[in-house]
């Protein structure tokens, strides 16, 4: 039978692999937040969410207090329903960060129980459009890196096959960041894609001067340029430069994604599915997408990511950032450029439980 059983949670804190810095921030660490359920028939599944530093401990307590007893009793078939029954429980806390990760690593652990079940991977139950994607470098390109780490970081790139590589933008003037693109532009020529990402840094009058300064090196999109909550803004950039607009990471409702691509405020999508909370929500963002013929290319957790990518027609990239390989038996598997979806029962991830332990916050 299919009626869970258990419902625990634990939080882990993983060590960046490398310095990781952008306009406004710096990713300290990655606070993972791990749901594990169990059923009566002896089914397991794990999800998680995470955070880059702070709000763990949050997620933690929200999940202990409110959302896992909720589930005990329930049946784990019933996804859609268990998701509508936790978010109404939290109302009072939604539309916001602390919650969609709470429900996110919920709604991950069932469909990793979903799909065990089934005796079927992630990409093949959530759509099956087909097993790998083409793959992106973010590792390459944060701000603190000089120009000539950038162009390094990016020919390495070309030479194994990716599509594209990511340059963090957002220095104190547009011309610093302009130098910088031109300078990879120049190395690798016009078949890489070159995508740029702000971070929400910049102002209306100060993206549209970044986006009119880069625009002669081809980007391939200019990422989260204003606050995430500036739909109006992100609009009227749209139509001020010919750099797509990506949004996403930082959205944490699917009416929000709705109203940014009713208005053209992005003609990309990249939804986040910790952010968003959880898988389930994360398909309606993409087949919201899908309808306005918009491409998804998420946020981080490629992990994950690569199979819900995989899944769906709309897919493009997935984002290379490798965060868990402390705390897996495995890593993505990138094969001629292009990163394959795990074959395996379940969303794909193989936890290494005694690595997680050795990390846990008490």
């Amino acid at each position: 039978m299919s009626i869970i059983t258990t419902a625990t949670a634990k939080l882990a804190d993983i060590a960046v692999e490398t310095d990781r810095t952008d306009a406004v921030q710096s990713f300290v660490k990655q606070e993972t937040v791990l749901v594990d359920l169990t059923t009566v028939d002896g089914s397991t599944g794990t999800g998680y969410a995470y955070t880059i530093g702070t709000g763990g401990t949050s997620v933690l307590a929200l999940l202990r207090d409110h959302l896992l007893p909720a589930l005990i009793g329930q049946d784990a078939r019933n996804i859609e329903a268990l998701w509508q029954r936790l978010f109404a429980l939290t109302r009072a806390t939604t539309t916001g960060a602390i919650t969609s990760l709470a429900l996110a690593a919920v709604d991950t652990a069932l469909w990793d129980v979903r799909c065990k079940r089934a005796g079927e991977p992630l990409w093949r139950l959530a759509g099956g459009h087909r097993q790998d994607v083409p793959v992106y470098d973010t590792e390459g390109g944060w701000l603190h890196l000089t120009p000539d780490d950038l162009v390094k970081g990016a020919r390495q790139a070309q030479k194994a096959g990716w599509a594209g590589v990511k340059i963090k933008v957002g220095k104190p003037h547009a011309a610093e960041d302009a130098e910088r693109l031109r300078a990879v532009r120049e190395a690798v020529g016009p078949s890489l894609h070159i995508m740029t990402d702000a971070n929400q840094s910049q102002t209306m009058s100060s993206a549209l001067q970044l986006a009119a300064a880069l625009e002669p090196y081809d980007p391939y999109w200019i990422e989260e340029p204003l606050p995430a909550d500036d739909i109006s803004g992100h609009a009227r950039l749209a139509r001020a430069t010919r750099i797509p607009v990506a949004v996403g990471e930082s959205l944490y409702s699917p009416a929000q994604f709705r109203t940014y691509l009713e208005t053209g405020a992005a003609s990309i999508v990249q939804v986040d599915a910790a952010r968003i909370g959880g898988i389930t929500p994360w398909l309606k963002v993409a087949h919201t997408a899908e309808s306005h013929n918009v491409m998804v290319c998420p946020h981080f957790l490629m992990e994950l990511h690569v199979s819900l990518v995989a899944a769906v027609p709309n897919g493009r990239f997935v984002e290379y950032i490798p965060q868990l390989r402390a705390v897996t038996r495995g890593e993505l598997t990138i094969r001629d450029g292009r990163a394959v979806a795990p074959d395996v029962p379940g969303i794909g991830i193989d936890w290494d439980m005694d690595a997680i332990d050795d990390r846990r916050v008490a």
